[in-house]
């Protein structure tokens, strides 16, 4: 059995360890809170220009756009694909990390020509161990999701899909459905896919009201899909992506904590043990003593 010092030192590292799981469980839940709040506070935002592109779509049915166009002409073989994938700058979370590169990995087995575009520290260090190489990665974004630091990175896709660079831009995040159950969801950002931009009727008939789009419809398209639509997207995947980590980080912390006090359990009764053994021994050693005088 170890001596009391031993266990009382290891008893202290299991405390200190505890103060940080604990500390960095408080974190997290902090980060949560303002990720979800931030979110909220723009989705009125992005669904009015979802509603918008919609809105178009059905009145246009003929039209005719370059930010809808799936170039059928290319073959699966010859087709560009950008695929974004979104991980975080740290560890400490679970699985988190380790869903969503798996699946990027996947989609790049299986992609003729793709093209990688690393958003965060843990999948820029995952594809460089694994010599994948990437078209741009975007460092420290993850941690702090801003409409500007989503400005960066639509801007870059749309440019390179406007270009021909890409035919098809695709992002990978993982969306958190609830506090306990992460998914990992794919998305296409470019083109735009016309069944993904279902019509309502207004209410009170099925007649539309006159609008105008002005200058025309192609040109509010040309507007509001990279500034708006594309934009939007990637902001709310940031944030979904910001949002899982720090839920699964709370669940890794949380379990981490609860194994912290499990352990300093089982050590305080260890050292109990150790302790009296060690009493009963002087003891022993003390009425040994005693009846050899005697003699």
């Amino acid at each position: 059995m170890a001596s009391t010092k031993e266990i009382r030192t290891r008893m202290k590292s299991v405390e200190q360890t505890l103060k940080i799981t604990n500390a960095m469980y408080l974190i997290a839940s902090s980060n949560l809170r303002k990720a979800k709040a931030r979110l909220e506070q723009a989705a009125p935002y992005f669904t009015k220009m979802h509603t918008t592109i919609a809105d178009i779509l059905h009145r246009s049915p003929e039209l005719s756009h370059h930010f809808l166009d799936r170039r059928p002409e290319i073959p699966a073989e010859e087709r560009k694909v950008g695929y974004v994938v979104l991980s975080g700058d740290k560890g400490l979370a679970g699985a988190y990390n380790h869903n969503v590169l798996k699946l990027a990995e996947r989609r790049l087995r299986e992609t003729a020509r793709p093209k990688l575009f690393v958003v965060g520290l843990v999948g820029r260090a995952y594809f460089q161990e694994r010599n994948i190489p990437f078209e741009e990665d975007f460092s420290y974004v993850v941690q702090n999701p801003t409409m500007s630091r989503a400005r960066d990175i639509s801007d870059e896709l749309v440019q390179q899909f406007l270009d021909r660079e890409l035919d098809e831009v695709r992002i990978l995040y993982t969306e958190m459905v609830s506090a306990l159950r992460l998914e990992v969801r794919e998305q296409t950002l470019l083109p735009l896919v016309r069944e993904n931009f279902p019509w309502e009727p207004p209410k009170g008939g099925p007649l539309l009201p006159p609008v105008t789009y002005l200058p025309s419809p192609e040109a509010v398209l040309d507007a509001i899909v990279p500034s708006g639509y594309v934009r939007g997207m990637v902001f709310g995947a940031l944030v979904e992506a910001f949002s899982s980590e720090q839920s699964a980080r709370m669940t890794a912390m949380e379990s981490a904590s609860d194994n912290a006090r499990d352990m300093l359990k089982k050590l305080s009764l260890t050292y109990n043990r150790a302790r009296q053994a060690a009493i009963t021994q002087e003891i022993t050693e003390i009425a040994g003593g005693a009846q050899n005088a005697r003699r």
